[in-house]
């Protein structure tokens, strides 16, 4: 089994930075894709951010430019750095993880709040 812990949410003000990081622990072989989904209230999930074992990343057109994503594959660890945050970014962040066998695990969750 794989188990993704989260950290590093909370509350900011518009124009802020927050950054999150997603440590994965387990029975892991191989990882192809880490990265990050949120959902807002009322919303479906949507991805925002992914970076495959090859280092390419993928980004919502929402967050690109003001998002980064990386990886410490040492570590199975991804990041989210969030930069110039809006209150549209206010979220449940998870992360998420694809096995090389193709099999997904999700975080439990971390609460991002973007307001003055």
């Amino acid at each position: 089994q794989v188990q993704l812990v989260e950290s590093g949410g909370g509350l900011v003000q518009p124009g802020g930075s927050l950054r999150l990081s997603c440590a994965a622990s387990g029975r892991i072989f191989r990882i192809n894709t880490m990265g990050w989904y949120r959902q807002a209230p009322g919303k479906q999930r949507e991805l925002v951010a992914t970076v495959t074992s090859g280092d390419t990343t993928n980004y919502a057109d929402s967050v690109r430019g003001r998002f980064t994503v990386s990886r410490d594959n040492a570590k199975n660890t991804v990041y989210l750095q969030m930069n110039s945050l809006k209150p549209e970014d206010t979220a449940v962040y998870y992360c998420y993880l694809r096995t090389g066998g193709n099999y997904n695990y999700w975080g439990q969750g971390a609460q991002v709040t973007v307001s003055s």
